[in-house]
């Protein structure tokens, strides 16, 4: 049975990001650590809109991207759900990815004056997150 989940999320107003690429991105955090199991059914649109006190367009936008992400799905009749784990990205574009990642990463802690470890163990940190998850096996 699906359990209907209260989603964990905070919109960050100074944040560069958009307010739906704030949604997204931490759906997807709360998916890749567990937190949002497979077949877990999301809150309606206006349900989080009313939680995040934000306009429900907004979050459409979200689950939208998240659903062309193949992370939820939509049940007719029934909402949307956190949807089993697929891979729709080929190694290459994988890696590519990560190198993209990485380096936009390495561009902003660049000038911030801290020592290689402690950058290191700051990420190592908040990769831990992922490690204690159930697919983190196929990670690897």
């Amino acid at each position: 049975m699906s359990n209907i989940s209260n989603v964990k999320i905070q919109i960050v107003t100074g944040d560069a990001r958009p307010i739906f690429k704030q949604i997204v991105d931490g759906i997807r955090m709360e998916i890749a650590t567990g937190e949002l199991p497979v077949g877990t059914k999301l809150p309606s649109v206006r349900g989080l809109a009313m939680q995040l006190m934000i306009n429900a367009n907004t979050v459409a936008k979200a689950y939208g991207e998240l659903t062309v992400q193949g992370l939820v799905e939509s049940r007719q009749g029934l909402g949307l759900f956190v949807a089993e784990p697929r891979q729709l990205l080929s190694e290459e574009e994988q890696k590519k990815r990560l190198n993209i990642a990485v380096n936009g990463f390495v561009n902003e802690v660049a000038y911030l004056e801290f020592k290689t470890e402690d950058i290191l163990q700051e990420v190592r940190k908040a990769l831990t997150k992922l490690d204690s998850t159930p697919n983190a096996d196929d990670r690897d």
